[in-house]
């Protein structure tokens, strides 16, 4: 067994705080009907690697964030990401079977209550997203996943299914399916932190690239990898024939791809004086595919 480094102990300290909240606020009784809350929290509380609140946590931190205020932001961005899921499993979407390794929400609740289930996360999320009184941050956050964002990303994607996409509309689907979402989530972390522009620039860069590089290797995994550590079936984009990096350029220029973003990404965080979290997470998602 391999001794922790300080960045898996960073990580596994940021996912506890973050775990800890969800369950605190999954599990109030506040009126929310007894089988909704247990959906919501077989969602949202069933693992995953926390990437988004934990590079909004990274953010805040690298502009020298101080206090609480990052925490129920960073965990309205994991309900988020969490609505997405559920919605993108739904028959009528991606139909998934499995989800981090158990089965989707409505395989086992259903389709009706896997919608509202997704519904009630993302109206959660907002009211956590309201609690900073920043105007700012519900305008970042609502665009990252509305028309423009990851809901547009994902009728594009829809839209590409069964066909032969170019790498211009494979990189449209996931700089907005994917992407837009973590950009959001690093520069919510600038914005609660007070970043000058400069700061909140190269903090979007670095977003924009690391989101599309943790797409990219998302796509070379789900051909390379292994069911148990991805937890859902090697090979099934192939099979819904979705549009990817790989069927659009193949493995290597994809791995070439993921390796050039993350550079892009750790060059544009230079400019802070503790950016080195930052850029342990950017070559932690890379070395997924290494």
């Amino acid at each position: 067994m391999k001794p922790e480094t300080p960045l898996t102990q960073y990580i596994k300290s940021k996912k506890r705080l973050v775990d800890g909240y969800l369950k605190q606020i999954l599990s109030r009784r506040d009126g929310t009907p007894k089988l909704l809350q247990e959906t919501m929290r077989y969602s949202a509380l069933s693992g995953g690697k926390r990437l988004r609140p934990i590079l909004a946590l990274a953010a805040y931190q690298a502009v020298g964030g101080r206090g609480k205020i990052i925490l129920p932001a960073a965990c309205a961005l994991e309900l988020l990401h969490a609505f997405s899921l559920v919605h993108d499993d739904l028959p009528c979407m991606d139909d998934d079977d499995l989800r981090r390794g158990k089965p989707t929400l409505h395989k086992v609740y259903g389709p009706g209550l896997a919608v509202l289930a997704g519904d009630a996360l993302h109206n959660l999320a907002f009211q956590l997203l309201a609690v900073t009184g920043n105007l700012q941050v519900l305008q970042e956050v609502a665009s990252a996943i509305g028309a423009k964002g990851m809901i547009g990303g994902q009728v594009a994607d829809l839209q590409a299914e069964g066909r032969k996409v170019s790498l211009e509309e494979v990189e449209y689907i996931h700089q907005h399916k994917t992407a837009a979402l973590i950009r959001a989530s690093v520069r919510v972390g600038g914005i609660l932190g007070q970043a000058s522009a400069s700061q909140l620039r190269a903090l979007t860069v670095y977003g924009e690239n690391v989101g599309l590089a943790f797409q990219v290797t998302d796509d070379i995994l789900n051909l390379e990898g292994k069911e148990k550590e991805l937890g859902k079936k090697i090979g099934s984009d192939k099979l819904k024939k979705k549009a990817t990096y790989p069927k659009a350029v193949g493995i290597r220029k994809s791995k070439r791809m993921a390796t050039e973003l993350t550079q892009t990404a750790k060059g544009a965080i230079r400019i802070f004086p503790n950016f080195g979290r930052l850029t342990q997470i950017a070559d932690l998602l890379l070395q997924r595919i290494k």
